[in-house]
C-alpha cells in the first residue's frame, strides 16, 4: 500500500524544511515501514544494543505516536459502523469509502470542537473553512 500510494516518492520531492536550511523533513512510522531519509522508525537492536539515548528516543517517540491512536479510536467511537467486521468487507463493500469519508467528518468535528488531539498538542485545529479549502 505504502509503494502504492506514491506517498515516498512525494516525499523525496518535497518534504524538506524552508531554505536556506532545506534539511529533509520525515515522518515517523511504525517498525513495519522501510526506513528512509524521509520516514523514519524506532531504533531496532538487530545488530547491537540500544545505548539510552536510541531507548529514550523510542520511548519518547512511542508516547507521541500513541496520539495517531486516538485519531483512530474517535472515528470508531463517532461512527460505529465502521468497526462492524462483519458488514465491512472488502470487495462486498466500499470500506475505503465509508472510512474516508468518517474521516473528513471526524475532522470537520474537530474543526468545531477540537479533539484530544489538538488539545495535548497544545494547537488549534484550522477553521471549517480552511479545512475544506
Amino acid at each position: 500500500m505504502l509503494r502504492d500510494s506514491g506517498l515516498l516518492n512525494d516525499l523525496e520531492l518535497h518534504a524538506f524544511s524552508p531554505p536556506p536550511a532545506a534539511r529533509p523533513l520525515c515522518l515517523y512510522g511504525d517498525p513495519a515501514y522501510p526506513l528512509r531519509i524521509h520516514l523514519q522508525g524506532p531504533f531496532r537492536n538487530t545488530v547491537y544494543p540500544l545505548n539510552v539515548q536510541m531507548e529514550q528516543f523510542n520511548k519518547s517517540m512511542s508516547y507521541l505516536r500513541s496520539s495517531v491512536e486516538w485519531i483512530f479510536g474517535d472515528i470508531v467511537n463517532y461512527f460505529k459502523f465502521i468497526d462492524f467486521k462483519k458488514t465491512q468487507k472488502i470487495g462486498l463493500s466500499t470500506v475505503g469509502k465509508t472510512y474516508i469519508v468518517s474521516a473528513l467528518l471526524r475532522n470537520a468535528l474537530t474543526c468545531l470542537y477540537g479533539n484530544t488531539t489538538s488539545q495535548f498538542f497544545g494547537l488549534e485545529p484550522p477553521t471549517l473553512q480552511d479545512y475544506f479549502a
